[in-house]
């Protein structure tokens, strides 16, 4: 059996290297389940990981299947998988260094998934993983953010920045975002306390805490910002200045199912607003990854109906 499926092939290429094409059918492998793909998120810049174009033992994988988040429904169950069922609905992110979710099927260790509430859409859910795992986990696990402290949080109205500026806002501190002029009403909108453009960043004063997502010289000028004892944190790259008398750190977000459900449980309560921008089937997926002009909020693939 073939399943439809995004593929590259030549790293030089870039996005122009995006195909639509038959794969064969994915294999669960233990532990692992076979997801019938629903929507799936993606990142743009994923064509320029090492792990997009080659396995954990360095081999090269191509053709490889761009698209690290999905919802969709369990198929079948590998050996060894407890914990889900065929027929259950389920979203999560996939694996960095096999194939993802930009195809029809889609192979995930089974604790990379959490079960889906039948009231949340697919397309929500497809914008959910990454971005909210990163957000989570670069705020309260690594950042040890509390109540009352003040966060400076960098791309306040993209993916993971919306989300952390509505995490950090619940938790009862002070939320300062930045961006573009044009997201100030956004961020504002979401929770924020104060939003100052990039070029303004020392206007923040000294904060508790840094969320950076953009790197280069914003990372660089964050570090002054964080006051004794104060933490950066950054998904972008290894920060190379570092607070006077304070942490600087960089990760990379790792699957967790029971935040996950959490987080699906603040979106059915409303306290969690994931920001899905366009939605577009997956032979349009070369245009999502390189739009002709700014789209606010996540695109998501769909690629089943429910």
């Amino acid at each position: 059996m073939l399943v439809r499926a995004i593929t590259v092939r030549d790293r030089e290429a870039g996005i122009t290297g995006l195909t639509l094409e038959d794969l064969p059918h994915p294999h669960a492998a233990e532990n692992d389940v076979i997801v019938r793909v629903h929507a799936a998120g993606f990142t743009r810049g994923e064509l320029e990981w090492p792990s997009t174009w080659s396995d954990r033992a360095g081999r090269d994988r191509t053709p490889s299947v761009p698209g690290h988040e999905v919802s969709g429904v369990v198929t079948e169950l590998g050996y060894g998988t407890t914990g889900l069922t065929v027929g259950q609905r389920v979203f999560g992110p996939t694996d960095w260094a096999r194939n993802g979710s930009l195809a029809e099927y889609v192979a995930v260790e089974a604790r990379n998934l959490a079960p889906l509430p039948a009231d949340i859409d697919h397309t929500v859910a497809a914008a959910l993983p990454i971005s909210g795992l990163t957000a989570w986990q670069g705020l309260f696990d690594h950042a040890r953010l509390t109540t009352g402290q003040t966060v400076l949080i960098h791309g306040a109205a993209g993916g993971v920045g919306s989300i952390a500026v509505q995490l950090a806002q619940e938790v009862g501190a002070r939320v300062v975002g930045t961006g573009r002029s044009a997201d100030r009403d956004t961020v504002l909108g979401l929770g924020a306390h104060a939003f100052l453009e990039a070029d303004r960043l020392e206007d923040a004063g000294q904060v508790d805490v840094v969320f950076d997502v953009i790197g280069g010289d914003i990372l660089d000028r964050s570090a002054a910002l964080v006051r004794p004892g104060g933490t950066l944190v950054t998904i972008a790259q290894p920060p190379t200045v570092r607070p006077a008398e304070g942490r600087a750190l960089f990760f990379v977000v790792e699957p967790d199912r029971a935040r996950l459900a959490d987080l699906a449980q603040r979106l059915r309560d409303g306290r969690l607003r994931v920001q899905v921008g366009a939605v577009r089937p997956l032979a349009e997926t070369v245009d999502a990854f390189a739009p002709k002009q700014r789209v606010f909020g996540r695109t998501i693939i769909r690629v089943a109906e429910d």
